[in-house]
């Protein structure tokens, strides 16, 4: 799955000449956390968040009144405030690794741009999305984890082993284990008892590490 997936198309934007108030008000109306800002050549610049808007407003302790604040975020600009250089990916990369640009930048979303346009932005919300789709979240299922070494044919020996059972894998998902060579699997299975599932892992040498199932 690519960037270009998930990604939100054509996002809502505002320009480095917006004043602070009309960007929080906008902010605050909408269902989203992130505003891409916009120069005059329509180049992306800047992000901006509501608590990035409300720490450059002037703060309660001050000894302005309140028409006075309300003034000063009237004629404060967006432009003035934003903090670049802005992270950005293509829309051709994949899921993942918009995921481990997030990590390391410490960033909540990302503008997606092509050709030096702005055409989309994902952010941790839709990341969060796609990790509980990948491992079955919300889904009335047995959830079984297991250690495996990380040498060709053990997953498929997992995967033969469930497929004798008859069963489905709903889901599955690998994870770095605690040792180097150890890799974690977690998958879901469709419509199977518990004491089946684990009689029929364990007889095959399977080490399980978890079992849970959600209440009836």
């Amino acid at each position: 799955m690519l960037v270009k997936d998930r990604m939100t198309s054509d996002p809502l934007t505002i320009t480095t000449d917006t004043s602070l108030k009309d960007a929080l008000e906008l902010i605050r109306s909408k269902p989203f956390r992130h505003l891409p800002v916009l120069d005059e050549n329509d180049k992306l610049v800047g992000i901006v968040t509501e608590k990035s808007l409300v720490y450059a407003a002037p703060t309660p302790t001050t000894t302005l009144s309140v028409f006075e604040v309300d003034y000063i975020l009237a004629r404060t600009k967006v432009g003035q405030i934003i903090q670049g250089p802005v992270v950005t990916v293509g829309p051709d990369l994949p899921l993942e690794e918009a995921a481990r640009v997030m990590v390391d930048h410490r960033i909540g979303c990302l503008p997606i741009v092509e050709d030096d346009k702005l055409i989309g932005i994902i952010s941790d919300t839709d990341i969060f999305r796609v990790f509980v789709e990948g491992l079955g979240g919300g889904y009335p299922s047995l959830r079984v984890t297991i250690v495996i070494p990380e040498e060709v044919g053990s997953l498929a020996r997992v995967v033969n082993q469930v497929a004798a059972l008859g069963v489905n894998i709903h889901s599955l998902g690998v994870f770095w284990g605690e040792k180097p060579k150890d890799r974690l699997v977690a998958f879901r299975l469709d419509q199977v008892e518990r004491e089946t599932a684990v009689q029929a892992l364990e007889a095959a040498g399977i080490e399980i590490v978890d079992v849970w199932e959600p209440d009836a």
